[in-house]
């Protein structure tokens, strides 16, 4: 609306909690409307009209005699100063009788048709009506998606004025306007913003602002009314990429959202309140499963500061948190850089599906097929564009991830869709959600982002010389990595399915590689005597099938040769790519790192991290005052011989919320060899996330078979940290150098 409008409709709202600044703020119903046309070409004042919102409290099953919209004479009756009161028992019925009688008097004046409200304030149409009409499934009436805020339009002849200062009062006295009933409620003077209007204030501030709106139409200002705020009636999807700039004035937090809702269902809390395109994202925690919060973008900061208001209004029967929130934490989840996803994702006006658990080997037919209607069944579920409808998730070297993103047309062909939840594709159910565009790019960025573990946290002595987490490039591959085992194999089905290859391995050479929950996670890495044998079991053995003797599962098992330095990458917290093995480009994109799932950054609020902490002392320093300690730390000195375990190249301090390596377990069907003559240097093992149970003991458990450094190798600073031990490969007396 560019054109000057014909007539204005001053309105003001009051609601049975706070007023002025908070109005709206506790979720109070809205208990009356008073307003006023403006006939702004012949510069003439209509009726003052109230309408009271009273709910009928009286016995439901008794017969009414009167009507629930009653036109009253309250001047006769309660001496209120409108010219007409009505009253309503329902938000709903208040609504269209406002509507009727709008349009009926704007029918007898005949000066014209277009009509648009004016508020003081944004408050009473973002904050008050459409917020409860939304809680109350109400349809709001087109007339309240457009209105002109008094304040914003006397501040564009009074360009001085603080925006958040101005009130009724400030803009009559502005304008030298004169009143004949003295104001007996002013915001400005108010202590106490909670305190609830009285009727009869709201009935003499609308005349107040019709006298404003006379005022700006006439000389000197002539004032023209065009361009009215607008509010969104429905929330456009969209993409969102990692380059644009978000502004840090216009992202909120929500915490504490069901774990079923939408971005629809976000977009419905902040109703009245316009969102950009695409701003409403949900977060994931570290398994890819919502977590209850969501990064919402609004188009101002103007509304970003509305939407903070609304902090532990509810949604349901639950309360969101709302907080502040920066551009970058939007860009993090919401964010993309993949092509395919744009395109994916540039298709508008689509209802997006999310599929987990897909066999590996799903295809794009298989998925066409899931979603046909059955034999008998009438209702369809069509996956929009065909093929181009559905998006596989994968990792970076092309592997599925067992995920999958498909549209739908519309909401009745996506409803339909999940009600196949939990159907079966292949030999496998499969889970289905409704999805958002901000999940789709949340999910391949977790896969296909660049890799997070060449960051390495804070080492426990700050004064240590840092090392490279990468494996230097030329490692000798005599190790085997096996993917994909049963979850239930054990090492005797391990060395059956190694077959002559047995006798290769070396003693204690048989790594399982267990979760967070100290479940085997699929992986295995088995040392062996020669590179030559490793490459021969890996040719011959690669995606054979391997059966476990406790459990009815086969699975084929992918094997791959692999150096020590890769498999202690790994064991302590990255994760490896078979493209890995066939190349020695050690670039940070081409070394077939993949994060793993909980290596993920967290997507609570930034107030939960961590900043580095400063060293304590500077190398010198530190040297000065524990020459023996500073000495053994900083020059470590070899190890005699024994298996290669941990590599010699490996980062010292690393981070165990990955992935647990279980103990060296030894081949029992074979006999024991001894050790080749290998040598790595001694270093301290970082544990974080421990319990507040655990006990030197529960440590010492822990590390039971590991090689530890010989008394000349490590010190304490009151002198030798252990008993002599002659085998030197056995823990025996371990507690006085074990720190907590």
């Amino acid at each position: 609306m560019t054109a000057q409008v014909d007539y204005l409709v001053v309105l003001f709202t009051t609601t049975s909690g706070a007023s002025g600044e908070l109005l709206g703020s506790d979720e109070r119903e809205l208990v009356q409307l008073v307003w006023q046309l403006v006939d702004i070409k012949n510069r003439k004042l209509g009726k003052v009209n109230e309408l009271l919102i009273k709910p009928d409290l009286s016995d439901l099953t008794e017969e009414k005699e009167e009507e629930d919209v009653v036109e009253e004479n309250v001047e006769e009756e309660n001496g209120s100063k409108a010219d007409c009161v009505f009253t309503a028992t329902s938000l709903e019925t208040a609504l269209n009788l406002f509507h009727l009688q709008l349009t009926n008097e704007v029918n007898s004046a005949g000066a014209g048709t277009s009509v648009c409200l004016c508020t003081d304030g944004q408050l009473h149409i973002r904050q008050v009506i459409h917020p409860e009409a939304t809680g109350k499934n109400i349809l709001v009436p087109d007339c309240f998606y457009s209105f002109f805020d008094l304040r914003k339009e006397f501040k564009k002849h009074f360009p001085t004025s603080d925006l958040k200062a101005v009130n009724v009062h400030l803009m009559a006295e502005s304008l030298s306007i004169p009143t004949d009933v003295p104001f007996t409620w002013d915001p400005s003077a108010s202590l106490d913003p909670s305190v609830v209007m009285s009727a009869d204030i709201a009935v003499q501030l609308v005349p107040v602002m019709s006298s404003i709106v006379h005022a700006l139409l006439a000389q000197p200002f002539c004032h023209s009314f065009c361009n009215p705020e607008r509010v969104s009636e429905k929330f456009e999807t969209g993409t969102c990429s990692k380059m644009e700039k978000v502004c840090d004035s216009t992202v909120i937090r929500a915490r504490g959202l069901p774990w079923q809702s939408s971005d629809q269902d976000i977009a419905r809390f902040f109703r009245g309140l316009n969102i950009a395109k695409g701003g409403a994202a949900l977060c994931l925690n570290a398994q890819g499963r919502r977590n209850g919060e969501a990064l919402v973008r609004f188009v101002s900061e103007e509304h970003r500061d509305l939407a903070l208001q609304r902090h532990k209004h509810h949604m349901g029967n639950r309360y969101i948190e709302v907080y502040k929130a920066t551009g970058e934490d939007f860009l993090k989840i919401a964010g993309g850089t993949s092509n395919e996803v744009a395109l994916f994702l540039s298709r508008e006006d689509q209802i997006i599906v999310r599929m987990r658990g897909l066999p590996f080997t799903a295809t794009h037919e298989q998925v066409l097929t899931f979603f046909s209607p059955g034999e008998g069944l009438k209702e369809t579920c069509p996956v929009s564009g065909g093929k181009d409808g559905i998006l596989f998730v994968r990792y970076p070297d092309g592997r599925p991830t067992g995920d999958a993103f498909v549209l739908f047309a519309c909401e009745e062909h996506a409803h339909c869709a999940l009600k196949k939840h939990k159907e079966i594709l292949g030999r496998r159910y499969i889970e289905l959600f409704k999805s958002t565009a901000a999940e789709v790019q949340q999910v391949l960025n977790r896969y296909s982002s660049a890799p997070l573990i060449p960051v390495a946290p804070a080492p426990l002595v700050s004064m240590l010389p840092t090392m490279s987490l990468l494996p230097p490039p030329g490692s000798m591959r005599d190790c085997l990595r096996m993917r994909g085992l049963p979850y239930t194999a054990s090492i005797e089905d391990i060395l059956t399915f190694l077959g002559e290859f047995t006798h290769d391995i070396r003693p204690h050479g048989v790594h399982m590689v267990l979760n967070q929950q100290g479940r085997p996670s699929g992986d295995c890495f088995i040392q062996m005597t020669s590179a030559e044998r490793a490459i021969q079991a890996s040719q011959r053995l690669h995606k054979h099938v391997m059966s476990s003797q406790h459990g009815t599962n086969s699975r084929y098992v992918e094997v791959f040769p692999c150096s020590a330095e890769e498999m202690g990458l790994v064991l302590m917290g990255g994760s490896l790519s078979h493209t890995h093995t066939h190349t020695h480009a050690r670039t940070r994109s081409g070394t077939g790192l993949s994060p793993p799932p909980c290596k993920s950054r967290r997507l609570s609020p930034p107030s939960y991290s961590f900043t580095p902490a400063p060293p304590v002392l500077s190398a010198e320093a530190a040297a000065a005052l524990y020459p023996p300690m500073g000495q053994v730390l900083l020059s470590p000195r070899p190890l005699p011989p024994g298996h290669a375990y941990y590599p010699a190249s490996a980062q010292l301090y690393m981070n165990y919320t990955a992935y647990y390596p279980s103990p060296p377990g030894s081949p029992t069907t074979v006999g024991f060899f001894p050790s080749p003559s290998l040598s790595s240097p001694a270093g301290l093992v970082r544990m974080p996330g421990l319990t507040y149970s655990n006990g030197v003991k529960d440590l010492i458990n822990a590390v039971q078979g590991y090689q530890y450094a010989p008394e000349d190798a490590l010190m304490h600073v009151h002198g030798h940290v252990h008993a002599h031990d002659p085998a030197g490969t056995l823990i025996t007396q371990p507690k006085e150098w074990v720190c907590i």
